[in-house]
């Protein structure tokens, strides 16, 4: 009953729309009410897709975030089309082509390799629970998205969109500019319209800031809400996987479709409980009244993202929501939690990985993180850039039966639950808001992007889920605003992202540009004669 309900209220607020025709920024919403009216085919969509893939990402500004595609994704669609015509539509998905980020295993003959060359030959007989809710609800995988590789967990110096097997994504505002990561494929096909969803991966961060620096919706759901079966691992106490699309309403309609429990996932067991229709607990009023907490602690750090930040809480206000300035989260917090945090996932990643090499197919003979350091170090395809500290301090660590490892999570988790609950309650707020970060720096190889800070990592360890949202540019740069909520509030956070993001309408597409330098007002700064 779950998916016709939400079917039917993606078809509603589809329609309020006016089945606008087809671009290649359509939202899926807008694609599916086409495909209900007849304007378009599920067909068409994968060939549009896979035109511009061709036309963008392998030619063109060359993005890089599209790996492989899915040989069986034209049969899929026609099937799609066949079931519509026989008067049976699985839900909101139906028809929509979608990417899955390149650590999510799929049964259609494509390899999970998570950026590897060590994975090349991982072409799995099995497939995450999370594409088969995907594909039960009528969705078309179209191909794999290239990622920061093994997550962005293999160097404290690596570069986020890089990987070996597929380079280095380039973000489409600005070509010379970082895609964030490590979802940042997922981040940037949705982004340059080669499909309207795509799905991510985040243990801290990796839905979410990808999302703001290309200017889309993300959404790092609470820990346990989705499963992570048959996803490359870093850390079951964080992993989680989650939606990239243009609108909040598509984001809404993909958890409904990928939530749930998943008995091969412990930490699932409450999800069929806690999930929910998100689409129809969509309200374009939900501000109203609304109390939202406003943190600043990453204020001063770059003023005109600040400048930014400003008139969406402008907007929030206009929409009817009661803004409340929220002291903390203190320096000193973060830092503990963010060095608990280092140390634990180090040791959980070592422990996941393991178990997970050991069951991919008998072609894949790097089995064991061991493994995976003696072939990075023997392969110079894979450290041309960076090395390859993570892994060979993970080789290290204390396993998961170590009390000291066991009370450094304990008190990590408590210490970043404590401090959300206590800003939360303490305010009296429904939602903390933040801006997702500065806008993307320049990708630079020598000395390292600089970072202007991120509110990911208290709702990362904590579980907690983090909604990011574009809220406006920076010289053409995308920036987002975050909401986030205690456990199992997604409903609330997309409803009241929803409202925001109808409000502003700050969303624009991107201009593909080689740098910042190539915009008129800049140009003109720089040789004004």
């Amino acid at each position: 009953m779950l998916k016709f309900a939400t079917f039917a209220a993606a078809a509603a607020l589809a329609g309020a729309a006016h089945a606008q025709p087809v671009t290649p920024y359509s939202s899926a919403v807008a694609q599916q009410q086409a495909m209900r009216t007849g304007a378009v085919t599920s067909e068409e969509l994968v060939r549009l897709s896979l035109d511009r893939i061709a036309r963008i990402d392998k030619a063109g500004p060359r993005l890089n975030s599209v790996l492989t595609i899915n040989p069986r994704a034209m049969a899929d669609a026609r099937r799609a089309d066949e079931e519509r015509r026989a008067g049976r539509v699985r839900g909101p998905l139906h028809g929509v082509p979608v990417l899955l980020k390149d650590n999510i295993e799929s049964r259609d003959g494509t390899a999970t390799t998570a950026g590897s060359l060590a994975l090349l030959d991982n072409v799995p007989e099995r497939e995450a629970p999370i594409v088969r809710r995907l594909t039960d609800a009528g969705a078309v995988i179209l191909g794999k998205t290239n990622l920061s590789e093994w997550a962005n967990f293999r160097s404290t110096r690596s570069i986020s969109g890089w990987s070996a097997v597929g380079g280095l994504v380039r973000n489409p505002y600005s070509l010379d500019r970082t895609a964030c990561g490590s979802s940042s494929g997922s981040g940037v096909a949705v982004a340059a319209g080669l499909a309207a969803i795509a799905i991510g991966t985040e243990t801290d961060g990796s839905v979410t800031c990808p999302a703001a620096m290309n200017g889309v919706v993300g959404l790092k759901p609470t820990v346990g809400l989705v499963s992570r079966t048959f996803i490359v691992p870093i850390s079951p106490e964080q992993d989680t996987a989650g939606p990239m699309t243009r609108t909040v309403a598509d984001a809404a309609a993909v958890l409904t479709v990928i939530a749930g429990s998943d008995p091969a996932d412990p930490a699932t067991a409450e999800a069929d409980r806690r999930r929910t229709d998100y689409v129809a607990a969509l309200d374009a009023r939900s501000l109203k009244g609304a109390r939202i907490g406003v943190l600043r602690n990453l204020a001063g750090r770059h003023p005109e993202t600040d400048e930014v930040y400003e008139k969406a809480l402008d907007a929030l206000r206009e929409a009817g929501a009661v803004l409340v300035d929220v002291k903390g989260p203190e320096d000193s917090v973060l830092a503990q939690v963010g060095s608990a945090e280092g140390d634990t996932l180090r040791a959980e990643f070592r422990a996941a990985l393991d178990a997970y090499l050991a069951s991919t197919p008998p072609a894949v003979r790097t089995r064991s993180l061991d493994a995976l350091i003696a072939f990075n170090a023997a392969e110079p395809r894979e450290t041309p850039l960076f090395g390859q500290e993570i892994f060979e301090q993970s080789a290290k660590a204390p396993a998961l039966t170590d009390p000291g490892y066991k009370k450094k999570r304990a008190d990590a988790k408590k210490l970043a639950t404590d401090t959300l609950d206590r800003l939360m309650r303490e305010a009296k707020v429904d939602v903390l808001v933040s801006p997702s970060g500065g806008p993307p720096s320049i990708v630079d190889p020598v000395n390292g992007s600089r970072f202007f800070g991120s509110p990911s990592s208290l709702p990362a360890v904590s579980g907690y889920p983090h909604l990011t949202v574009p809220m406006g540019y920076v010289r053409g740069l995308p920036v987002g605003i975050s909401f986030i909520g205690p456990a199992w509030s997604e409903a609330r956070l997309l409803s009241l992202g929803h409202a925001f993001e109808l409000a502003t309408e700050a969303r624009r597409p991107p201009e593909f540009l080689p740098s910042v330098n190539a915009r008129p007002d800049v140009a003109r700064a720089y040789d004004p004669r």
